[in-house]
């Protein structure tokens, strides 16, 4: 993998992920209580192998760029690095990037050295664990020029998913982008007799959706990019590439989940708490990684906890109950709260009593709330006895200003204060 480059693509604005991405990046947004987006594809690089690796970022990235810096640093030795490559102003053009083959463009310099043979192109909001050498090992031995990894899903999955139709041999032969008709669908629909020839049960899936993880040989990324009036991969560079050129699938059949709405976030990480989980972080190999916070053992004082996720640092005093839930670092929950469903984001600092504001709760969650089926995201402050619950089950409005539903899920955004007694 030392002739292979990675380049992980930060992303837009990450509207669809509102509020939780109105002071951060898409890839900066919290998983699983610890972690963040961004670890997802950096640790799939650094355990296949890969250290040679650029972020490419653009909207709100200074938490991102904290969080890179402190975590992924390589010894003098490896020759590895994770180096972030953010939007700026050059000779060539002056304008920020204006889709996911321009970014790329815009970065070519970086990306084509004299040493680097293959580009890995991955993306910054997805949720999946991935041997990248395997993917190489399916370019080079059917002599593609582009590889892109794909997972079989069915028919109706197809319309959020670009979609490609390859032949025998797995060459790429059609693309279609988010088919929303039957007519445009039937296009690219596969036998499912194929994928499972090729050691994948189909079971009645028949298209065969992009992962958005490419590979390219260095000089076919380079004329990929040479229009550039194409401004994105799935919707302009892959349509043409496939006339001409030579595109493979790498079939890819394991937990993979785009968090890119506050409805399949919300899901995606619900999901991580059951006893068979579809991703599981605890494993003995390819494991996640993340910033080292150096933070205490969790202390629970007499709460009922049940199918939940508690990260480190935490005081969860007596009374609380939490059931399928996930609890972020140093998270502190008084008496008699309970949490169902819900995401917790927890605080980025311990807040001491020299600077705790009497005009406001303390960060946390004050006794006796209720909260449930809620994202709460960081520094949050909810009162005692706020009922933090969508009771009108909307599905999408705003709650005052610092409250939004989306997705039906009632989100407390960034450094809220919710005053005791507060409800939806």
């Amino acid at each position: 993998m030392r002739n292979v480059v990675a380049v992980v693509l930060g992303g837009g604005q990450g509207s669809r992920l509102m509020p939780l991405t109105k002071y951060r990046s898409k890839p900066a947004v919290p998983l699983a209580g610890k972690y963040r987006l961004i670890d997802i594809p950096l640790s799939n690089c650094i355990n296949s192998g890969l250290k040679r690796i650029y972020v490419l970022t653009q909207f709100l990235s200074v938490s991102l760029h904290r969080h890179i810096r402190g975590t992924y640093r390589f010894d003098n030795f490896s020759g590895g690095f994770v180096e972030i490559l953010a939007a700026q102003q050059t000779m060539e053009g002056k304008d920020w990037y204006q889709g996911t083959a321009d970014a790329v463009r815009k970065n070519l310099r970086y990306l084509t050295q004299a040493d680097t043979d293959y580009v890995v192109i991955l993306s910054g909001d997805q949720l999946y664990r991935m041997d990248f050498k395997a993917m190489l090992k399916t370019h080079i031995e059917s002599g593609a020029e582009v590889t892109i990894a794909a997972k079989p899903v069915y028919d109706h999955e197809a319309s959020a998913l670009g979609i490609m139709q390859v032949d025998n041999q797995g060459r790429v032969e059609g693309f279609e982008e988010k088919p929303k008709t039957e007519e445009k669908l039937q296009k690219v629909r596969m036998d499912p007799a194929w994928i499972d020839a090729h050691g994948i049960v189909s079971d009645g899936r028949s298209c065969l959706a992009s992962m958005g993880i490419y590979l390219f040989n260095r000089k076919m990324l380079i004329e990929a990019l040479e229009n550039e009036a194409d401004q994105d991969f799935g919707k302009q560079v892959f349509p043409s590439l496939i006339k001409n050129h030579r595109v493979q699938v790498h079939l890819f059949d394991g937990y993979w989940e785009d968090i890119g709405t506050i409805g399949s976030f919300f899901e995606a990480n619900l999901q991580l708490v059951r006893t068979t989980a579809p991703f599981e972080f605890a494993t003995s190999t390819s494991q996640i990684y993340s910033r080292p916070r150096f933070l205490p053992p969790t202390r629970v004082d007499g709460a009922t906890i049940e199918r939940s996720l508690i990260a480190d640092g935490c005081i969860i005093e007596q009374g609380a109950r939490i059931e399928n839930s996930v609890i972020g670092l140093r998270c502190q929950i008084g008496r008699d709260v309970t949490i169902r469903n819900s995401i917790i984001m927890g605080a980025d600092y311990y807040e001491g009593p020299e600077g705790r504001r009497t005009d406001l709760p303390p960060i946390g969650i004050g006794a006796g709330s209720r909260i449930q089926g809620a994202i709460v995201d960081k520094n949050c402050r909810i009162g005692s006895g706020a009922q933090v619950v969508n009771h009108n089950e909307t599905v999408e409005g705003n709650v005052g200003e610092i409250c939004a539903i989306r997705d039906g899920i009632l989100v407390v955004e960034k450094n809220a204060s919710l005053p005791d007694g507060w409800r939806a």
